[in-house]
């Protein structure tokens, strides 16, 4: 590329080509933002979310996935899913579809994740819960999904732990037996927010998903909140394998992008792609940085983290 070529692309686009070179072509959103050129797909299949390239792409959500597919992704999550216009998830799923990305996540919220619900064995709760499944299987074929997050909800202190246990995998087997026949797998997420939480380790987890016994049963396997939890990240992942059927990211501490924290990231995907895992690796973190600028950041951190073979 000659030097007055370069010059002229525009700032965002010179950027992308000093960060990632090789670069294509510049193209243009539907809104006009000038997007940086075309990278080469990962050898890792890493899902960004709604909002993560915003500044670059604009608001607009179908640009946003038009510009991760232009550097390199081929999935995406949306946690808020289940709450878009059902025409809106139609539009996301056709243009998946179109641009061959896969749909990652979705979270099956009935408004109880947040308290104490799952479990108190209480019928209401698990009321909500299995009708939250069963509208979930139609934002699931509006958007071609594979995978819902679920979250029993909060300890509950006037029960004992087994047979808080055993409520929880009552309603989840009765979750299972809805989503079970049109392939929609809810993955539980143990989680680090706050110790009210009930589920909160991979092995916990493993033991419920056992418990349930169905293939639309498994664990999320969320980095982030496995190392703020318990650490043992590859031990533990290893362990917990069979009953591992969608992963997550983000660095420790701050939760923002591959490289800002402790965890060595290119180590545990190199692992991965060792293992043979082909399924979606959801990028639920933030930006360390602001602007263009620091999404552009979060693309060299993910090909800096990529580059392990």
């Amino acid at each position: 590329m000659e030097r007055r070529t370069f010059l002229q692309q525009g700032t965002l686009a010179g950027i992308s080509a000093l960060a990632f070179g090789g670069a294509q072509a510049a193209g243009k959103t539907a809104n006009g933002i000038t997007a940086p050129a075309a990278e080469k797909t990962f050898n890792m299949n890493y899902a960004p979310h709604d909002g993560m390239f915003k500044n670059s792409a604009g608001d607009d959500f179908l640009d946003q996935i038009r510009f991760m597919h232009d550097q390199g992704f081929r999935s995406i999550e949306d946690n808020g899913m289940l709450k878009r216009e059902p025409a809106m998830q139609e539009k996301i799923g056709n243009l998946l579809a179109k641009l061959g990305m896969q749909m990652g996540v979705f979270v099956i919220d009935s408004g109880d994740n947040w308290k104490i619900s799952l479990t108190t064995g209480k019928q209401e709760f698990v009321d909500t819960f299995l009708k939250t499944c069963k509208a979930s299987l139609d934002t699931a074929k509006r958007c071609n999904a594979k995978w819902a997050t679920v979250v029993p909800g909060f300890f509950e202190r006037k029960l004992p732990i087994g047979v808080q246990t055993g409520h929880v995998i009552d309603a989840l087997r009765r979750g299972a037996e809805i989503l079970e026949p049109q392939g929609l797998v809810m993955v539980l997420e143990p989680l680090s927010d706050t110790p009210e939480l009930f589920l909160r380790t991979a092995d916990q987890t493993y033991e419920i998903c056992r418990a349930v016994n169905s293939p639309s049963c498994k664990i999320l396997y969320d980095i982030y909140h496995m190392q703020r939890n318990t650490g043992h990240l590859i031990p533990m992942m290893d362990m917990c394998w069979d009953e591992i059927a969608y992963i997550q990211i983000g660095d420790n501490p701050g939760r923002k992008e591959p490289g800002t924290g402790e965890i060595n990231y290119k180590n545990i995907f190199k692992h991965l792609h060792e293992k043979g895992y082909k399924g979606v690796l959801g990028m639920e973190h933030g930006n360390s940085g602001q602007g263009k600028e620091g999404e552009l950041a979060v693309i060299k951190a993910y090909r800096d983290s990529d580059n392990f073979l």
